[in-house]
């Protein structure tokens, strides 16, 4: 890793100040959150492919791995293309030294069925690259606000899958990078209550 990355000690210190778990979980869950600031700087394949690694190991039902990922690094000639799919509101990607368009396969690839979990499962690839990105010091930011019509369309995404996000990963930046009303925002964030989100024997 490059020497701008930010060391375990310093992303645990820094959440320790926004984040309190109620049980005790790994720091890992905890620790990852998602930065916006980052420094323009290009990654190695070294540095970003294996967030690509941990994502291939998440769970599927019936192993069919419905996740893609397309992406283009600052040295691509694709890369303008990425970035212009954004919206306005997520101009600071453009920081970025990696951006990607999520997709997952609708269909099992055994009998051509729907798959009714391939969102879910592809959630899941995307956790765990998320948590590899965190775990390494980078700054991994997932997307929902660009073009998903226009993603299909211009990265020629089969009709059998669907766009699911788009996300960043780079270098992070000190939160000054940032104009001021993102700057304010760049902290991790807290979390609904247990018993907001968890149910014993019926929602209600």
């Amino acid at each position: 890793m490059q020497e701008t990355a930010v060391t375990q000690r310093e992303l645990e210190e820094e959440v320790a100040k926004h984040r309190d778990p109620d049980y005790d979980i790994d720091p890992l869950f905890v620790n990852r959150w998602s930065p916006r600031a980052m420094t323009g700087e290009a990654l190695e394949e070294e540095e970003f492919l294996p967030l690509f690694e941990a994502a291939r190991w998440a769970p599927s039902a019936f192993n069919n791995q419905h996740w893609r990922f397309i992406y283009a690094t600052r040295e691509d000639d694709e890369w303008d293309q990425f970035v212009d799919l954004l919206n306005e509101g997520n101009s600071w990607a453009e920081d970025a030294g990696v951006l990607a368009v999520v997709a997952s396969k609708t269909t099992f690839d055994h009998n051509g069925e729907p798959a009714p979990v391939h969102s879910f499962d592809t959630g899941a690839a995307w956790q765990n690259l998320a948590l590899e990105g965190a775990r390494r010091g980078l700054a991994v930011h997932g997307m929902a606000g660009f073009d998903y019509e226009r993603a299909a369309d211009e990265l020629e995404i089969p009709d059998e899958f669907a766009v699911e996000a788009m996300f960043a990963v780079g270098e992070r930046a000190p939160p000054e990078s940032l104009p001021d009303e993102l700057e304010e925002r760049e902290a991790p964030s807290g979390r609904k209550p247990l018993s907001e989100i968890v149910h014993r024997g019926g929602f209600e």
